[in-house]
């Protein structure tokens, strides 16, 4: 076609024009509000369209769906649904602080519930809306024509109360989200006020007056430091909890009584929540949960059993439910047509710029309508003065034009008192008053000097705005419902809370399988039906309490820690998990000591040998497990080499006066005070236990008094028993004595030793073939340290042994 222009773009410039310009669009024009008057388009125009429509507070309700008809109409041509939606949260009163619609009708509820259809509802302004529309008809805002050019509309609205802080605000654009809180009138306008009189003021100052958002829902913010954050730089982080009260009620049971929510959150899913943690049984102690909320206000009962820690559970709730949130600030505002982060001193002063526009222009109006009143008034004295001189020119005039101008010729009136003066009716003559014409002319002309005073000096421009502001004060001021604590109080939980005291069977396996059973479960089982492999034991066999916790020593230096209740529930048949679910293990890592405690501020120390020849102690406190525990093992003992091993770990409650007693696989046996031996971090190798010959390794460690027995068992099946007080006590890092006889041919080789507790208590050897074979020591003779024992163990039966311990007893329930 002729004329036709045809542009070559790439697709990537054309989607990049169109994206920006769409941007942009969605950014000034939709979702984010005016630093002035606090409002998105489609909420000023809302409240334009209702106002212009006579829907104000002083007159009877009207059906929303008119409202929201007119608005899509005239002004806003969108989804009826979107301009419904923020009709109704402009009248919800848990959201807005403020409310500046008044509705009739289902508006939606703290719960979610969504408001009733539009054609249901009824609506209209609130009063105070009214002050931000006031004098909107005397030219104080910049009026644009709408989308289809047959009416204009505000581009911001004369605002005669600040309501962006008022009422916050919430919005999400292009690149941009905005999230500003709702503050409390009376303490914005007092900081108004405050920088009225001093400009240069700081934030510090600001904040006496305002001393942080004020939610309409009440509740604890907490965090003075984030909101202060949050009025420098526009971005902040503060924590906002529900206001809780503990009531005690009958048979020693308590009852947490919430009164007061944090803002935004859904009551419904709150009650929900806490109610699944209590059938989850992920906090022990919740008897029940009702949402007891009625006209007289919001209310949650969460009713405790009898003897509960009721502080332990409300922080457990606060930590793990929507009771405590996090607020955080991003304050965005379209400032100059532009999006920015704004602070508070930015947004008041963007206010009171704006209310001097806003005065400033409604006084020229009000001026300009002063002065022509004045001359039509001065006009109307004249004629009264010539009164039958006026009316007889007029009756000798053509017509209205003719007597128009004859009045301008004869008496040097000007067009405007003539045109006054013409459209005068007849029967206005009987009952016109000079006086009442001069009365008027003075207060004119008062009213002038005025007008024009404030329009020349600044300071008597703020003196108008000053009183404004405390007129809407005095009116409209009210209590702040949401309490400021300075610091954000840490939540600590008891574990009592989390997990109910049940008495349990924990079971650990040398290959590293652990789990726990209920008593019951294990009463109704054969105690050796375990669950385990046949080439695997079990190691440690308790009954221990959930609240109790596992340390697992492995011979790699590894120690992993378990909470009882972490442990997978099984029943006594089943295996259980294998520790390499969570944490990985080595091929040949095997858990060589289980201990368990009730608490993990336990006294004491930890004393750990190595084969290579090392040992050392470690405080308890060393060994308390980090935050990863659950999926790496922390270092208890550093090895030297790659090949070296732990071979044992034992916990003293207490300092010990035993003395420590070290047997190699060559024969040789050490023994000193355990005073030598120095306390060590984690991740130490520690000190020289033993000066080996090269081949040789430390086999065991045990503590050991002169009246004690040892018992050790030799690579050969050779088992013998001795007084401890066989070897003396010397000092560390020796090579010891002889524990055995030596032969020049086969000669033994000490496999394991132990310390027994009780003779007629059974041990038991373990061989390479994981054949179990049992040992009463009170068959055998007491030997000295020159004699091999006597031979038990067929190896080439039963395999060679590997370890020696007592025999595990079955655990006898009650």
């Amino acid at each position: 076609m002729a004329g036709t222009k045809i542009q070559e773009l790439t697709l990537e410039e054309v989607m990049s024009d169109r994206f920006g310009r769409y941007s942009k669009s969605i950014i000034q024009e939709r979702a984010l509000p005016d630093i002035r008057d606090g409002l998105k388009p489609v909420q000023r125009r809302i409240l334009f369209a209702m106002n212009k429509d006579g829907n104000t507070y002083d007159k009877p309700f009207r059906k929303s769906a008119k409202a929201v008809g007119n608005v899509m109409g005239n002004f806003h041509p969108h989804g009826d649904s979107s301009i419904y939606e923020a009709l109704n949260r402009m009248s919800q009163d848990w959201k807005v602080r403020e409310p500046l619609i008044e509705m009739h009708g289902n508006n939606g509820s703290m719960d979610g519930d969504p408001p009733a259809a539009m054609r249901y509802t009824e609506a209209r302004l609130s009063k105070i809306a009214g002050e931000m529309l006031r004098d909107i008809d005397k030219e104080t805002v910049d009026m644009v024509l709408n989308f289809d050019d047959t009416e204009y509309e505000p581009t911001v609205l004369p605002a005669k109360f600040p309501n962006l802080l008022v009422n916050g605000a919430t919005g999400i654009s292009a690149g941009y989200a905005t999230d500003i809180p709702p503050h409390n009138l009376g303490e914005v306008i007092d900081a108004l006020l405050y920088l009225l009189d001093h400009p240069k003021t700081d934030l510090e100052h600001l904040m006496q007056f305002v001393k942080g958002p004020d939610f309409p829902t009440g509740g604890i913010l907490q965090g003075i430091d984030g909101i202060k954050k949050a009025y420098e730089t526009g971005r902040g982080r503060v924590v906002v909890r529900s206001k809780t009260s503990i009531e005690e009620l009958r048979g020693n049971k308590q009852l947490i009584r919430v009164s007061e929510i944090p803002y935004e959150v859904n009551k419904a899913v709150l009650v929900k929540r806490i109610d699944e943690l209590r059938l989850l049984k992920k906090v022990d102690g919740i008897s029940e949960v009702r949402d007891e909320s009625d006209r007289d206000g919001l209310s949650i009962a969460i009713e405790l059993k009898r003897d509960v820690d009721a502080q332990g559970i409300l922080n457990y709730l606060f930590k793990n439910t929507d009771l405590q949130v996090t607020y955080n600030f991003n304050m965005v505002a379209i400032t100059h047509k532009r999006p920015e982060h704004v602070g508070l001193k930015t947004i008041l002063s963007a206010y009171l710029e704006h209310q001097q526009d806003v005065i400033t222009r409604r006084t020229k109006f009000d001026l300009d309508k002063a002065l022509k009143r004045q001359q039509i008034v001065e006009g109307l004295i004249k004629a009264l003065s010539i009164l039958d001189q006026v009316i007889a020119t007029i009756r000798a005039s053509k017509n209205r034009k003719d007597a128009r101008d004859n009045l301008v010729a004869s008496y040097d009136f000007s067009e405007t008192q003539a045109d006054a003066i013409v459209a005068l009716q007849l029967y206005r003559l009987t009952n016109t008053d000079v006086t009442a014409l001069e009365k008027e002319a003075a207060q004119l002309a008062k009213n002038i000097t005025g007008y024009k005073e404030i329009l020349a000096d600044p300071k008597a421009l703020n003196k108008v705005l000053r009183k404004e502001l405390r007129e809407i004060n005095k009116q409209y001021r009210n209590d702040r419902r949401t309490e400021i604590q300075a610091e954000i109080t840490p939540l600590k939980i008891s574990t009592k809370v989390m997990v109910p005291d049940e008495d349990v069977v924990v079971l650990v396996s040398r290959d590293g399988y652990l789990k726990r059973s209920g008593v019951r479960s294990y009463k109704a089982s054969d105690p050796e039906d375990n669950g385990l492999k046949d080439e695997d034991y079990p190691i440690f066999t308790e009954k221990l309490s959930t609240l109790d916790h596992l340390f697992m020593f492995t011979n790699k230096g590894n120690l992993i820690y378990r909470p009882v209740h972490e442990i997978t529930d099984a029943r006594w048949k089943d295996t259980g998990e294998h520790i390499s679910q969570t944490i990985g293990l080595a091929d040949d890592e095997e858990i060589i000591a289980t201990y368990a405690f009730n608490t993990l501020k336990a006294p004491g120390e930890f004393l750990i040998a190595t084969d290579d020849g090392y040992i050392k102690r470690t405080v308890f406190k060393n060994l308390l497990p980090g935050r990863t525990y659950k999926s790496s093992a922390k270092i208890f003992e550093k090895l030297k080499s790659d090949q070296a091993k732990v071979v044992n770990v034992t916990y003293l409650p207490q300092p010990a006066k035993a003395s420590v007693l070290l047997m190699s696989r060559f024969g040789f046996a050490l023994r000193y005070d355990l005073a030598e031996v120095s306390i060590n971090g984690a991740r130490t190798i520690g000190v020289k236990s033993m000066n080996l010959s090269e081949g040789d390794s430390v086999v065991d460690l045990q503590l050991v008094n002169d009246d004690d027995t040892v018992a050790l068992i030799t690579q050969r099946g050779a088992f013998k028993k001795m007084p401890a007080s066989e070897i003396s006590v010397t000092s560390r890092a020796r090579k010891g004595v002889l524990a055995l006889h030596a032969l020049k041919s086969k000669p033994h080789e000490i496999v394991d030793f132990i310390k027994l507790k009780d003779e007629s208590s059974p041990l038991e050897v373990i061989t390479d073939r994981r054949r179990l074979h049992d040992i009463l020591p009170a068959e055998h003779p007491m030997n000295n340290r020159y004699s091999n024992g006597s031979f038990v163990i067929d190896t080439e039966v039963e395999g060679i042994p590997e370890m020696l311990r007592n025999k595990p007893t079955i655990l006898t329930l009650s």
